[in-house]
């Protein structure tokens, strides 16, 4: 889900001396802690005044001219002055930086870890569905992400979906996907209804995390033998249903999770046929393909059957436009597969 918060982006499609210029007149220090940021300024300063010294000795002014000019040594002692001054300014500059460059190598390695256990998280390898195609694709805008996504067996020849979306990006987004991952494994466990998963994740988020913390999700249960879906959309992107050359959306059957401790939620079904496909996606989708009608060229694309393949779907995604998380979950059901309940 896109943050509020704008970050400073460099495109990798621009020239090398466009990217350097970006570079050169960005200002680094505006990442640093306020104390920071001003001794830098400070030593900055400190050594510009030395090569200020520099220039107007070069010109030889007389003394005579000192009054209109700020601090012009004109001794041997007053030169080391300003040889000690530039030095520590040169050692105050240097010493923040370094300071700022492992602050920042720290960071790096904790998103590396929190990486790696992310993807412990995120199932690694989906298991073969009798009868159906089941495909994912996750991609994290940064090192970590706050999209989720689980493929969980149950019983019954059932198969529950789960894919959600926190507001934000990064760590805290991540630590959020890692407790609603947390939260539906154990509830599915005891009470593996979609209407169950909503209700109680609501509720948990609501009481323990912060107010302007959020998730969009869906929780769906198919009935492989059937092929009948039953699920719950939390103000998340409409999975779309491709079945029998129509094309079906699984709209909000309530808002996003953590925004409302008393909200409602109501379990809607729907079916795949045989030969039919379902798709769930992020917004991280939408938002990175081209054109102003991204959710009509991800319908139309979906409603074609060579369109129908995770490659297609993916090219999609523009690059320039890949702002957020992307997250894409595809399941088709293979025809001539087994079917009771529902005809085809």
């Amino acid at each position: 889900m896109r943050s509020r918060i704008k970050t400073v982006k460099f495109g990798k499609s621009a020239s090398p001396l466009r990217r350097s210029l970006q570079y050169a007149f960005y200002d680094w220090t505006r990442e640093m802690p306020r104390s920071k940021r001003i001794l830098t300024y400070a030593g900055i300063l400190l050594q510009g005044y030395v090569f200020y010294f520099m220039l107007m000795w070069a010109f030889q002014l007389p003394e005579s001219l000192d009054p209109y000019f700020l601090l012009l040594p004109r001794r041997p002692a007053g030169y080391l002055l300003v040889l000690l001054l530039y030095f520590t300014g040169r050692w105050i500059q240097n010493g923040m930086l370094t300071s700022e460059f492992v602050r920042k190598t720290q960071l790096e390695t904790d998103q590396i870890a929190a990486r790696q256990i992310q993807q412990t998280l995120q199932p690694g390898k989906l298991e073969e569905l009798p009868g159906y195609e089941v495909e994912a694709f996750y991609k994290p805008l940064r090192e970590v992400g706050g999209d989720y996504f689980d493929v969980i067996e149950l019983p019954g020849n059932r198969t529950l979906f789960a894919l959600a979306d926190v507001s934000g990006k990064g760590i805290p987004a991540a630590l959020l996907a890692a407790n609603i991952q947390a939260l539906v494994r154990s509830i599915a466990s005891v009470e593996s209804t979609p209407l169950a998963l909503a209700k109680q994740i609501n509720k948990h988020l609501c009481r323990y995390t912060p107010s302007d913390r959020f998730a969009t999700a869906v929780f769906l249960v198919l009935s492989r033998d059937s092929g009948e879906l039953t699920y719950v959309n939390a103000g998340h992107n409409a999975p779309i249903v491709f079945s029998s050359g129509a094309t079906t959306f699984l709209e909000a059957t309530g808002p996003p999770l953590g925004l409302f401790i008393d909200a409602e939620y109501e379990a809607c079904t729907a079916v795949i046929r045989p030969d039919g496909s379902l798709l769930l996606f992020t917004d991280g989708l939408t938002d990175a393909i081209q054109g102003k009608n991204p959710e009509n060229r991800l319908r139309d694309a979906f409603a074609e059957s060579a369109g129908r393949t995770m490659a297609n779907l993916k090219s999609l995604v523009d690059p320039k436009f890949n702002e957020d998380d992307v997250t894409i979950l595809l399941v088709k059901r293979i025809a001539g597969s087994a079917s009771s309940g529902v005809p085809a």
